[in-house]
């Protein structure tokens, strides 16, 4: 095989996950926004993020050993089917006049339920794909981040774009347009890929299926440190979940310039998470890894929050917002890589949907309680309550040891064939799940 064609399957699902985020960053604006034109309620936006983000916990705690006995191919494309349809019906039901609100809840609960396999699946694949393209596995998962950053910038500036022009209804049906497109390369770009392909060939009994979840969650229960981070990333995407779907687009509606405003920040935040992604890709292997990591999520987390409460006008939100792009494109290509060192091949699929899983667990809540609290409290005192939480939450790297293993590779850590040997010391810094 060419070198060409070893790059293919690599190269359809960095282009499959690019397509497939924009369309996310698509509906993270698109449905809030739809929300309050359509009702005029914080609290109702906080609903409806519930109910599409609930689904995808309950899909993460239980779907490892489901993609490994399915494939990963087949789920990414079944995934992407299903989340396509489901966010594509919520305009076409609303242009008939038969959209109800349980509904459009009921819509974004099936397509939460359906989004994380998908995801999972093609995050999972990145070791193998990588090293068959003959790449590291730092630059693999730098680049793999870095194209899903830019992704989220251009959905992001296109769905403020949109919005304003044509409507959120419009935006939700190019939605559905990315998700058809991102099934169709992981399709035929991935064929013929072993690890795409079903991993297990014992009969499915509960039983089973029972005994390889326990596995996932038992070997993330004994790393110390992918616990510590899961437990972290669990509370701060909680926090970012309400700052999205909830806090920005509503400041955005009573304070600033509308939709175009809201998509702008949105890419601006996006862009700049390229840029920090590239950037550590580039010379992040230098510098210890929890130094970076710590400084980062400090700048990506409170400042924001402030800037949004106690600053006037879009300038001074659209710098908070760069700062904190640049710092937060860091954090997925070190926590990738982290993972991926420490967990074994035929465990990654069950390991990383329970690690998904945690990460994800507040997101429902999340949401919800920033609607309610917008309600109760008035939009200044609950950015700057979820800002204080945000900002107690970073500094968990800080004050627990168990992170100071994160500059460190464990012995017989699974790295990719391309990868040299590093030596394993925890107290040397090593060069170089999800927020």
């Amino acid at each position: 095989m060419t070198a060409r064609g070893v790059r293919k399957p690599f190269a359809a699902v960095l282009a499959a996950n690019t397509i497939s985020t924009a369309g996310t960053s698509l509906t993270m604006i698109g449905v809030p926004w739809f929300v309050l034109d359509t009702t005029g309620s914080a609290g109702r936006a906080g609903v409806v993020a519930f109910c599409a983000t609930l689904p995808v916990v309950v899909s993460a705690l239980v779907g490892g050993p489901f993609i490994d006995r399915i494939g990963r191919r087949r789920v990414s494309v079944v995934s992407d089917l299903v989340c396509g349809l489901a966010v594509g019906a919520i305009p076409l039901l609303h242009w008939a006049g038969a959209l109800e609100f349980w509904m459009l809840c009921a819509l974004m609960a099936l397509g939460g339920l359906a989004h994380t396999p998908g995801m999972t699946a093609r995050y999972v694949l990145v070791p193998d794909l990588a090293a068959h393209a003959g790449t590291t596995l730092a630059r693999a998962a730098s680049l793999f981040e870095g194209v899903s950053r830019g992704a989220r910038m251009i959905g992001a500036a296109l769905a403020g774009v949109l919005i304003a022009v044509l409507g959120a209804e419009a935006v939700l049906l190019l939605d559905a347009a990315t998700f058809a497109g991102s099934a169709l390369l992981v399709a035929g770009g991935v064929r013929g890929v072993r690890a795409a392909e079903p991993q297990k060939a014992a009969p499915v009994s509960f039983t089973t299926y029972r005994t390889e979840l326990r596995e996932g969650y038992v070997f993330l229960l004994r790393q110390r440190l992918l616990l510590a981070v899961v437990l972290m990333v669990m509370l701060t995407n909680g926090l970012d979940q309400g700052w999205s779907s909830v806090l920005l687009p509503v400041h955005a509606k009573e304070n600033l310039g509308g939709a175009t405003d809201l998509g702008m920040l949105a890419a601006v935040f996006g862009g700049c998470a390229l840029l920090g992604a590239l950037l550590y890709g580039a010379v992040g292997e230098r510098f210890p890894r929890r130094i970076v990591f710590t400084v980062a999520f400090l700048l990506c987390g409170l400042p924001r929050f402030v800037v949004a409460a106690l600053v006037d006008g879009t300038a001074a939100l659209a710098v908070a917002m760069a700062a904190g792009g640049l710092a937060a494109g860091m954090l997925n290509p070190i926590l990738t890589t982290v993972t991926y060192e420490r967990v074994p091949q035929d465990l990654r699929s069950r390991v990383g949907g329970v690690s998904t899983a945690g990460c994800e667990l507040t997101m429902p809540l999340g949401g919800l309680a920033a609607g309610l609290l917008v309600e109760e409290a008035g939009l200044v005192t609950a950015l700057l309550v979820v800002g204080g939480a945000y900002f107690l939450a970073t500094l968990s790297p800080v004050v627990f040891p168990s992170w100071r293993a994160m500059d460190g590779v464990p012995a017989g850590a699974p790295l990719s064939s391309s990868e040299p040997s590093r030596p394993s010391s925890p107290a040397r810094p090593a060069p170089a799940p999800r927020p």
